[in-house]
């Protein structure tokens, strides 16, 4: 091998082997990083939690469907943004009550189905209270005084800034149309005083109206000289506040456990399918196409820890369907492959030199790989948009196994080409198929 390429060869070599071992493992020679075996497994694996939401609203009447549709698109985003793609969620107007399933989480040994519920975020009602300062908790927090402002509801969004006056850190707030007007004419009303933060009746923060605010985009400073510790505050608080903005409160009055051991069998012979599939793949390339099949198969593996660990790393939860995902782009992890291997095997029956073979056969083969690639990406994107639960799973890992399957093959397989092209052993044209 010549400098370069060998030395682009080794670095291949080094970083597929560091990636297989993370994956086993779970840390790099003591420093913990998430491997294979922290993927989050999906409810027919692992088993989970189901629990039964019911609405508890103020006025004490029956919620409409439009009410549990909200409350239901609040949570779904919830679960999104906790990667949490297997579960079901539905409503039942009738008894004005939302199921929900959702898995357990990664490492979870006791089985709390309380302690799981707890990752979609608070299901309290949120509200903005007038206060009344001489009724205080034994601690000094105001009480509720039942004058609610705001809802959670009336906000849109609340997020932590930096604060350019007191060079600290706020929470900007951003109200809906109707909380606009509820919030100017109560910022109107109650300049140099206090609206308290509730979430249910437990106390969360009291900011003090400095100015009447007509526009919605009110700004909570908040007090403190740690500005650390002022950060942290404000992030959460600005997470209390965006999961707190339901249209009335949800009471987990029905959780049960789900056994973890529902789907091991099946997790089981999709593990020995998996290793079987990667066996006679590999056993294949090696034998049809010899020296690039070898180097195809190191690619391969590769591409199968990266996917792996990209699940792991963005906490997406892997059911059975996606499992499925993952050996599919085992054996479609080659196709790119074999149409550049073909296309070598065809520039070297034409008498071009071996490294001109290999130019052209990748060029001529891009435009090819470029299109199945994306004709397959589009399959997953539309999983990903039209899907729910399981698909949504068997989406992702289809879209994050073609990706990687274009950049295991048109870059890591050429750089190991390549680099092998250079030995004098490595140049007989029996090894490449021919």
């Amino acid at each position: 091998m010549k400098g370069n390429n060998g030395i682009k060869f080794f670095l291949v070599i080094v970083v597929i082997a560091v990636l297989t071992y993370i994956a086993a493992v779970g840390n790099f020679f003591g420093i913990p990083i998430k491997g294979a075996m922290d993927i989050r497994q999906g409810i027919d694996i692992n088993g989970g939690i189901d629990a039964t939401l019911y609405a508890i609203k103020s006025d004490n009447s029956k919620p409409t469907q439009d009410d549990l549709d909200t409350a239901r698109t609040i949570i779904d985003k919830r679960l999104n943004k906790l990667g949490i793609l297997d579960r079901e969620l539905t409503t039942d107007v009738t008894a004005g009550r939302i199921v929900l399933r959702i898995p357990w989480k990664p490492g979870e040994t006791n089985y709390n189905p309380d302690s799981a519920l707890k990752e979609i975020g608070k299901t309290a009602l949120l509200t903005f209270q007038e206060v009344d300062e001489t009724k205080l908790d034994s601690v000094g927090n105001y009480l509720p005084t039942g004058k609610i402002v705001l809802q959670g509801i009336d906000v849109v969004d609340a997020k932590p800034q930096p604060d350019m006056e007191n060079g600290g850190t706020s929470v900007s707030l951003t109200l809906s149309n109707e909380g606009k007007k509820k919030f100017a004419e109560a910022t109107a009303r109650l300049v140099g005083k206090f609206i308290a933060i509730y979430m249910d009746d437990i106390f969360v923060s009291a900011p003090r109206v400095e100015t009447a605010i007509p526009n919605g985009e009110a700004r909570i400073t908040l007090g403190g000289t740690d500005k650390s510790a002022q950060s942290a505050e404000a992030k959460d608080l600005a997470d209390t506040i965006r999961s707190g903005a339901l249209p009335f409160k949800l009471e987990a009055k029905m959780v049960n456990a789900i056994s973890p051991l529902l789907g091991k069998a099946a997790l089981q012979i999709c593990i020995r399918a998996g290793i079987v599939a990667f066996i006679l793949v590999c056993l294949f390339m090696i034998g049809y196409y010899r020296l690039p099949g070898i180097l195809a198969c190191i690619a391969l593996l590769g591409h199968t820890v990266m996917q792996l660990l990209f699940i792991s790393w963005t906490e997406i939860t892997l059911t059975l369907p996606g499992l499925a995902g993952i050996i599919l782009t085992v054996g479609m992890g080659v196709d790119a492959n074999i149409i550049i291997f073909e296309r070598i095997k065809e520039e070297l029956r034409s008498g071009k030199t071996l490294k001109a073979a290999i130019d052209v056969g990748f060029k001529r083969a891009f435009t090819a790989i470029l299109d199945a690639n994306m004709t397959t990406l589009i399959a997953a994107v539309v999983l990903l948009l039209f899907g729910t639960g399981p698909m949504i799973g068997f989406g992702y890992t289809l879209g994050i196994g073609v990706a990687l399957s274009f950049l295991t093959a048109v870059t890591v397989s050429r750089i190991m080409i390549k680099s092998v092209a250079d030995l004098d052993i490595a140049k007989h044209h029996w090894l490449y198929g021919v």
